[in-house]
């Protein structure tokens, strides 16, 4: 029996068994390094913590993080694709890492397809359009008719060139046909001052995590989500789907990932452990205080829609000639 053949017969052995199979083997037997690649404090930093916990109590083994900050989340998912493929360094990465740099980067260390293997979706965040109390809009239909009245006139700012909210941002203006002139900053923490301030008159954030009380207290105004379903946070303010751009759906998406050669029944194990860990209330209110919608599925479904993701943002990019070294 081929090699491959003997994996994927060994993972629907473990699948199909009628205890769950991270309950039936010996791995992990030493404690299990998660790196994140963002520093701690923030939706991913948390994410990952919050799985490393919820697995680390099911494999009955310990899950340490390691945060390696850098280059965009590059520098952690850069360590995890070189890791020893043994089922003892795994990670959480972003649609930065994933479907992003692949067609940024000049140079990227790694390479997706052929690094990493999908484990699962652990969480996604909306991009949220907040603007300035004295901005000439309420809505996202007023905005759209400021924008085309005044070409190129309206600032917004993200956390990057290339970055998620970035992208999310020329594609609403490819999708409503309109010039707005990009503002990059080095982080959301740089932008709310500036944005609350009225140095620039609106920004497409990449979670509310840094908005949402200044949303809560005026100092700022939510005009639409970009996500499928409007947030449970903030219930009045409508997706730019229901705004009048059907399918408009751009979500900044988080998942766990392994080196390309770890076993599939380690992977299989992982996936598991977390899935079962998604259903508790302890995970589930711990994504509820980052606004982040709480995911799981199998690493087959995780490695499509990472495909999906590479194919729907390549064009984009190069589209946009967008290029860092």
């Amino acid at each position: 029996m081929q090699r491959r053949d003997f994996l994927a017969a060994t993972a629907a052995l473990a699948a199909s068994a009628t205890t769950p199979a991270w309950a039936q083997a010996a791995y992990p037997a030493k404690p299990v390094r998660l790196i994140v690649p963002f520093p701690p404090g923030g939706p991913t930093d948390i994410m990952g913590r919050t799985a490393a916990k919820a697995m680390g109590e099911r494999l009955g083994q310990q899950f340490v993080v390691e945060n390696k900050a850098g280059a965009g989340g590059n520098i952690g998912t850069d360590t995890v694709a070189k890791a020893a493929p043994d089922g003892y360094t795994i990670g959480i990465s972003a649609i930065s890492s994933l479907a992003i740099s692949p067609y940024l980067y000049a140079k990227l260390p790694f390479n997706v397809e052929k690094d990493l293997q999908a484990i699962s979706l652990v969480g996604t965040t909306p991009n949220v359009i907040v603007a300035n109390p004295r901005a000439p809009f309420t809505d996202l239909a007023g905005l759209i008719a400021y924008a085309k009245a005044n070409p190129g006139k309206l600032l917004y700012a993200t956390s990057g060139v290339g970055t998620g909210n970035h992208l999310a941002a020329e594609l609403l203006q490819k999708r409503a046909q309109i010039e707005l002139t990009h503002v990059p900053y080095k982080g959301s923490s740089q932008i709310v001052p500036d944005l609350i301030a009225g140095n620039v008159m609106m920004s497409m954030e990449s979670s509310l995590v840094t908005t949402f009380q200044h949303i809560k207290a005026g100092k700022l105004r939510a005009i639409a989500l970009t996500s499928e379903q409007r947030s449970p946070a903030l219930p009045d303010v409508p997706t730019v789907a229901e705004s009048g751009y059907a399918g408009f759906v751009v979500e900044n998406w988080f998942g766990l990932v392994a080196p390309a050669a770890m076993p599939a029944p380690l992977v299989e194990q992982l996936a598991q452990a977390w899935a079962a860990g998604a259903q508790t209330p302890e995970v589930q209110a711990a994504f509820q205080s980052i606004h982040a919608n709480l995911r799981s599925n199998t690493p087959q479904q995780f490695a499509q829609f990472i495909r999906a993701e590479n194919e729907r943002w390549s064009p984009l990019i190069r589209g946009l000639g967008l290029r860092l070294d």
